[in-house]
């Protein structure tokens, strides 16, 4: 492993970003809840619809966090962290924390008022790391979705 450095994901990024995408899929055990396809990750990044940062070793994508500006009614700008992974090999050797206070820098630059979140409950690794970073793990919301036909 040579030295790693974080960097604003470029276009030429999305094909590794999606790679790991589907690499936290099956971590999560639901590699079949993936249904965005790489050209859904090509256009909507194009439209600014995410963005994300990426973790090389040499030229070589090792993690990725996703994130996108959203609003708390109660708070303020915030910026969300929809994914986080890094690959397995590189895990606990500090690329995740790379990553995140490269995340945590962009929120700050974009004046957001608070970064937010999920972290599945038996996820005990994800779980240390937050907490390690202060983080408050809420365990009073649930979450809500509904999915719409495309």
């Amino acid at each position: 492993m040579s030295e790693i450095t974080v960097r604003k994901a470029k276009k030429e990024d999305l094909e590794a970003i999606y790679g790991l995408v589907k690499e936290l899929a099956v971590y999560e055990k639901e590699p079949e809840a993936v249904t965005a396809t790489l050209k859904d990750y090509q256009n909507d990044f194009a439209e600014g619809i995410f963005e994300a940062n990426v973790a090389l070793d040499g030229e070589k994508v090792v993690g990725t966090t996703i994130y996108y500006m959203s609003y708390s009614t109660w708070k303020g700008k915030m910026l969300y962290l929809e994914d986080f992974v890094v690959k397995e090999a590189y895990r606990k050797k500090g690329v995740g924390q790379l990553l995140f206070d490269a995340y945590l820098a962009v929120a700050k630059e974009k004046k957001a008022v608070m970064v937010k979140w999920q972290v599945l409950d038996w996820n005990e690794p994800a779980l240390n790391f937050y907490v390690k970073n202060n983080a408050i793990i809420e365990k009073n919301w649930w979450s809500g979705k509904i999915f719409l036909e495309k």
